[in-house]
């Protein structure tokens, strides 16, 4: 923990309280001594008296620091247990253990966090895994029962559910690679235009699937437009492409999510500053995010409460957050007038290559 400005100069640290202690206990003791030469009493009975001041002074410092210590103590204890909604009160003293407090009270909001990220992981994982999973087994029951034929109608519900399951273990996948920080970054230039024409291509024919395996509903949409703006029509970008296909995919997936019936989703891609740089933007006619919700919309895990729960893992905005760090880029909420727009700003080619 990096010492805070003036922490050496404080006037009610540890050291000062302690220094304050002896010179307060030299008084005194100097002070009865004088007593003692003008009223000629005897030594022994200014020693006990001067002893007794100088205890009763201590006892009262100590308990002062003692008392803040045992606490912390018991909110560690309690936070070792996994008990994470423990805090400690003295949070606000103005000296070394106010410090400790504040440290140890944002280690057990971290911690309290991790654990909350935990049980949610495993909460939206196992509704995740459920709906594909249960989809799958009534299909092949049927099969197996006579039911239904194995014809290619059935094969596809099946094809396409376990497609779902494939996704899920993918995203999770890059969650794990995120979390180790081994994924490596294949940069090349490439053009800006065909390629995110794929993207979108890929996105529709998706939205379109889950649409006839699931039926209509927020999260499987066939009825939004997607629209390409990209200028100039040339432009070329320097980026690992496998990487900006997860970005691109993911907030045209989530806007897609939260798009009006037979809404518009537009991603526009712009050149940026410097060779190779690329500014992109997904906007959607949706609600929107609130202005309060925005610096945790690519937290993970983050669902959102303006629109309420897609039935997502909430994990699709914080891997591309991830990808665009990996390039150095930025990812952000922008300001519009009617729904949602993500902005994604790429370096391009590093300084040195260039």
């Amino acid at each position: 923990m990096t010492p805070r400005p003036g922490a050496g100069l404080r006037p009610f640290s540890i050291k000062t309280k302690l220094g304050t202690l002896v010179v307060v206990s030299v008084f005194i003791t100097t002070g009865l001594l004088m007593v003692a030469l003008r009223t000629e009493t005897e030594l022994r009975f200014i020693t006990v008296f001067s002893v007794i001041a100088s205890m009763l002074i201590t006892q009262f410092v100590a308990h002062g620091l003692t008392a803040p210590l045992d606490e912390m103590n018991t909110v560690a204890r309690a936070i070792s247990h996994g008990d994470y909604t423990r805090r400690v009160s003295g949070a606000g003293r103005r000296d070394e253990l106010g410090d400790l407090a504040v440290t140890i009270n944002s280690m057990a909001d971290d911690l309290e966090a991790v654990d909350r990220h935990r049980k949610e992981l495993v909460a939206n994982v196992s509704h995740e895994l459920r709906t594909p999973i249960a989809a799958l087994r009534a299909v092949l029951e049927n099969v197996v029962d006579g039911v239904s034929a194995a014809d290619p109608e059935t094969m596809r519900t099946a094809l396409k559910q376990t497609e779902r399951l494939g996704g899920l273990v993918e995203t999770l996948l890059d969650l794990s690679r995120l979390d180790n920080g081994v994924v490596p970054l294949r940069a090349r230039r490439f053009e800006v235009w065909p390629y995110l024409s794929g993207v979108l291509k890929e996105a529709g024919l998706a939205a379109g699937r889950r649409a006839l395996a699931s039926g209509s509903g927020n999260h499987a949409r066939a009825d939004v437009h997607l629209h390409l703006d990209v200028f100039p029509p040339e432009l070329t970008a320097h980026a690992d492409a496998e990487r900006l296909h997860q970005v691109v995919a993911n907030l045209v997936d989530n806007a897609i999510k939260h798009s009006p019936p037979h809404g518009r989703v537009t991603v526009r891609a712009r050149r940026g500053e410097r060779p190779g740089s690329l500014t992109l933007e997904v906007l959607d006619e949706g609600p929107g995010i609130p202005e309060s919700e925005r610096h945790r919309v690519f937290e993970r895990f983050n669902r959102g409460s303006a629109t309420g729960s897609d039935g997502g893992t909430g994990l699709g905005l914080a891997i591309a957050r991830w990808a665009v760090g990996l390039h150095g880029g930025d990812i952000g909420v922008a300001e519009s007038s009617r729904g949602c727009r993500i902005r994604v700003t790429l370096p391009g080619v590093p300084k040195a290559a260039g």
